[in-house]
């Protein structure tokens, strides 16, 4: 029996109990980041203590009597499929609490966070390490109730719509995979995954295996999620916390797909052949529609939970290929997503405390020469999602369309190489929707739609666009005495463009770093004296605190050398999919 699996569970656990105690709870934040470094120093000892000449085998592991009555073990281990997602899992809880020191919640109770937090890690790397398809089960809910408090809580102002939202989805789909396992259950007379993976399928009937693949499927499509059970996506990636998007996307959706390699393909191999042409007509419809969502959103963050919908669906027509190529662009894609996604859900949460807003209009650009760290990250980020070779984005991808040059025996080859040309193109569109957000969030002049936080806005004419003097002008009337709007000098230059103001306005600005202000003798109720304090209050924006590059520059050190040296985890994946596949065949 190894030690090191029930560690991982059993520390985030014990780190829940003793948050608890009054003098751990006024500390609670930085208390998390203490049991998060511990969960992720036992992730990089269980990666070293695995032997990674045996990546195919179970190892590691632990199994006890878990309810005997029952024939129910608690059954741990690790293989090449599982132990990236380990790792992934407790490098992405560790950075979130270093995020959370430098971040408090908007919501405050910061305890309470912590407690959640920490129970979402137990269910998130107890899935990854479950071998009983009932504890996997149990540790797959497990999840459910702290993701819904952690949008509930501390979300934006639709919290409460998009947790509720978020939980019937995955209950429902939860549902359904209960009955898909109770299936596979009684065919098989056993729980233990690693009994069943070896037998791929031997002992159960075709049309036992194709209706437990269907229910399997469904419950995980939904947490992964594939076109159309999606729905609940956008709404909770929009609403919730920092964190909690960084964990929704980067672990949560992992679950569903990772749920595809452990469970649905290598136990039921007929019902994953019978239904592969659906799974991957589903994965291409998601890769196009998502991509074209993407394209038709104003707010950063609902445009990269679209463009979650379209990477998943690469992983999915990885699944559907069947192939050893197939599943390791599916597995390494997984692991990319959870690598750039991540970065990019903490860069739109730096976005939205600097501005206040998420709307790509009212950023108004320039964020390169405003904020020149986070624009440069935020350009980083995208142009790994959109699979630039060298980066991480790039190798999941391109093998899960290998993959569908050629499928496995039996499945109609003209089909995928259908669904093939239809990834390519949702690739090119990936580039399209993320070029066009970087030309108008980090490039271009910096036109100021919205006063930076903490400024005070002057009690006249408010900090104007050129929409903003036209509103101006339209109050003053014919006739009356022309007022001054505060106006940067973006502002007026595009009011001059559109020839508008040649009447009345009399727009004057001064920029001085990136500040704002104004006087004028007919500005209604600011003095002298209150221009001065408003130009003192207008400070220029932060760019990156250390607290964010401690928890940002991890992931981008990955996200290079995974894009660079691909070897580095296909070579502990690909073994592990030849056993799962029961091939021996080299991808």
């Amino acid at each position: 029996m190894s030690w090191l699996p029930i560690a991982l569970v059993g520390v985030p656990l014990l780190g829940v109990v003793v948050a608890a105690v009054p003098a751990v709870r006024d500390r609670a934040v930085a208390w998390g980041i203490v049991v998060s470094a511990v969960v992720l120093v036992l992730a990089v000892a269980l990666a070293a203590a695995f032997d990674h000449a045996r990546p195919a085998d179970m190892q590691l592991q632990t199994d006890r009597p878990w309810i005997p009555g029952l024939g129910l073990r608690f059954h741990l281990g690790v293989d090449g499929v599982s132990l990236p997602l380990v790792v992934l899992t407790a490098l992405l809880t560790f950075l979130c609490f270093v995020h959370l020191a430098g971040h408090p919640p908007a919501g405050g109770r910061p305890g309470a966070l912590v407690v959640t937090l920490l129970v979402l890690e137990v269910g998130m790397i107890g899935t990854f390490l479950a071998l009983d398809l009932l504890l996997f089960f149990v540790f797959f809910e497990v999840v459910l109730v702290p993701m819904y408090f952690v949008i509930a809580l501390w979300g934006g102002a639709g919290r409460r719509a998009a947790a509720v939202k978020f939980i019937l989805y995955t209950l429902l789909g939860s549902a359904v995979l209960l009955i898909g396992l109770l299936v596979v259950w009684t065919q098989a007379g056993t729980l233990d995954m690693v009994a069943l993976a070896g037998r791929h399928g031997s002992g159960m009937a075709r049309s036992a295996q194709i209706l437990a693949f269907l229910a399997i499927g469904l419950g995980l499509a939904v947490k992964t999620p594939m076109w159309p059970l999606h729905t609940w996506l956008p709404d909770a990636h929009t609403e919730a916390p920092t964190v909690g998007s960084v964990l929704l996307a980067g672990v949560l959706l992992k679950m569903g797909s990772y749920g595809f390699a452990r469970i649905a393909i290598p136990v039921l191999p007929e019902g994953a052949a019978a239904l592969a042409p659906w799974l991957g007509a589903f994965a291409v419809v998601g890769i196009a529609y998502g991509s074209l969502a993407c394209l038709a959103q104003r707010d950063l963050k609902r445009m990269i939970a679209y463009s979650s919908v379209g990477h998943m669906g690469f992983v999915l027509l990885g699944f559907a290929s069947l192939t050893p190529v197939g599943l390791n662009g599916a597995l390494f894609a997984n692991v990319a997503h959870g690598l750039i996604t991540g970065l990019l859900f903490f860069l739109a949460g730096a976005v939205k405390e600097r501005y206040g807003t998420t709307d790509m209009v009212r950023l108004g650009g320039g964020m390169l020469r405003r904020l020149p760290y986070v624009g440069s990250l935020l350009t980083f980020a995208c142009v790994a999602s959109l699979g630039l070779p060298g980066l991480a984005g790039f190798w999941g991808e391109m093998l899960a369309l290998l993959g569908a040059f050629r499928p496995a025996a039996g499945l109609s080859r003209p089909l995928f190489l259908v669904f093939m040309a239809v990834g390519g193109l949702g690739t090119v569109l990936t580039a399209a929707y993320f070029l066009v957000m970087l030309s108008r969030v980090t490039h271009g002049r910096a036109v100021e739609t919205i006063p930076p936080p903490g400024s005070l806005e002057p009690p006249g004419p408010p900090l104007a666009t050129a929409e903003g003097v036209r509103e101006v002008l339209s109050e003053a009337g014919e006739g009356a005495e022309p007022v001054e709007p505060v106006a940067t000098g973006a502002a007026v230059a595009a009011l001059d463009r559109e020839g508008a103001g040649q009447e009345t306005a009399r727009a004057s600005a001064v920029v001085d770093d990136g500040r704002a202000s104004a006087t004028g003798a007919g500005a209604a109720g600011v003095g002298a004296a209150d221009a001065g304090e408003m130009g003192r209050a207008r400070r220029p924006f932060r760019d990156v605190t250390a607290h964010e590059l401690a928890a940002w520059l991890p992931l981008v050190a990955l996200i290079v050398l995974f894009g660079l040296w691909p070897k580095a985890l296909l070579a502990v994946t690909t073994p592990a999919v030849q056993s799962l596949l029961g091939s021996g065949v080299a991808p």
